[in-house]
């Protein structure tokens, strides 16, 4: 039996905010990794005329409250939703659940334009997708080619745009498993856990495509779709980013906020910042600040190497400085035996971030940076770098360098 949330994402809206009820019917003493919290087990089958439990279950989960109480973390186990909230509720009572709308609404238009794209860049050039990922500012789809040029992407957004204007309908069907309409749909198969009917998401004439998620149930939900560009993926594959609905509005007024700022900083006419800005960038001024900037990164890496404190792990943190300016440090520090950790940025917001040290210690320790700084990197020959979005999260991971530290020096 399909869940709620899958057989009408919009159910019980009550077009401002969408809840039902239903009973709780066991309590586990247990909570999500990373999170805390007491695991709540919410019916999914009517019962007494109560709506079946609306959180969907596909990654990202929704969020909301339970009785008021919130809702951590949802998970899929089989034909069950698990729920984790802050605190536990009473087996066998009733409950009002209360979905995050915006939330559910901002994904179910990612997802459904996730359709769109994948349908419409297969059926113009046979760009096949292999995978892609909902994220939290941007999703990324990946196609099964080397390359994708500037024009192809360009005519994908223009078609799948005329669809959303054209307001196809988005419909949802339910098929038996041993149902021979199943072999004709579009899909990777189903998961091993895979129980009751097999969910069909279709697009009028447009895609027909095997999916557990919610989706909006017409293409005009979707507003418009921006294609932010493309980057090369793994094995031969380029990845497509793309935003749909209310986050190209968002997208559109940060870009429009920036360009007020920096028309206003080079006092420039609206429209002029185009033009204006290779102009800016190859001023003596602007070169000057760049040179003075790589100079005080060499004093801060001198510094750094004449004080009494070195050796072990040696961090550093400005507010000012890019990539460059880390490199520069690391190179002129040469940190052999200490594990150097350099950040710009935000205290406690995004930043960039580089680890130095003993290649295999770097190698070793450089992932779990990036995963406690919630960021990526990558890195090679004694070096990990990459964004962070948690620049809050440093001392964790002086932590776990003077662990990694104290680790290598137990083994000698």
């Amino acid at each position: 039996m399909a869940f709620q949330c899958q057989r009408d994402s919009y159910t019980a809206q009550e077009r401002r905010g969408l809840y039902s009820e239903a009973p709780v019917t066991d309590r586990r003493a247990s909570c999500p990794r990373g999170g805390s919290g007491s695991g709540l087990w919410v019916s999914r089958r009517p019962s007494a005329g109560w709506l079946s439990a609306t959180f969907v279950l596909v990654q990202p989960d929704d969020r909301g409250t339970i009785d008021d109480v919130p809702v951590l973390r949802v998970t899929r186990r089989g034909a069950e939703a698990e729920h984790f909230t802050v605190t536990p509720l009473a087996p066998g009572s009733q409950v009002r659940v209360c979905v995050d709308w915006e939330r559910r609404f901002d994904h179910m238009q990612q997802h459904s334009g996730q359709h769109l794209i994948t349908a419409v860049a297969e059926h113009l050039f046979g760009l096949k997708t292999t995978s892609w990922e909902l994220g939290r500012l941007r999703s990324v789809i990946e196609l099964d080619s080397p390359s994708v040029s500037a024009e192809q992407a360009a005519a994908i957004e223009q078609c799948v745009n005329e669809k959303i204007r054209a307001r196809l309908p988005v419909s949802v069907r339910e098929l038996s498993a041993n149902d021979p309409e199943v072999e004709q749909v579009r899909g990777r198969g189903l998961p091993d856990d895979h129980a009751g009917p097999v969910r069909v998401v279709t697009i009028e004439g447009v895609d027909a495509n095997m999916c557990c998620g919610t989706h909006v149930s017409n293409l005009s939900d979707l507003q418009v779709i921006k294609i932010l560009g493309t980057e090369k993926g793994k094995k031969n594959k380029t990845n497509l980013l793309f935003l749909a609905g209310q986050r190209v509005l968002q997208w559109v007024q940060r870009s429009h906020a920036t360009e007020k700022a920096l028309t206003a900083l080079l006092k420039a006419g609206e429209g002029a910042l185009s033009c204006l800005l290779p102009v800016t960038v190859l001023s003596p001024p602007f070169q000057n600040n760049l040179n003075l900037l790589r100079d005080l990164a060499v004093h801060v890496a001198r510094s750094l190497r004449a004080s009494p404190d070195w050796g072990g792990v040696v961090a550093l943190h400005r507010k000012d400085g890019d990539s460059e300016f880390m490199n520069i440090i690391a190179n002129e520090v040469g940190a052999e035996d200490t594990l150097l950790f350099l950040t710009v940025g935000d205290e406690k917001g995004a930043g960039l971030f580089l680890l130095a040290g003993p290649p295999e210690a770097v190698e070793t320790v450089g992932p779990r940076v990036a995963e406690v700084l919630e960021g990526k990197g990558a890195g090679k020959k004694g070096r990990f770098q990459g964004k962070a979005t948690k620049m809050s999260r440093r001392a964790e991971v002086l932590a776990l360098l003077q662990d990694c530290v104290g680790s290598r020096g137990s083994e000698a």
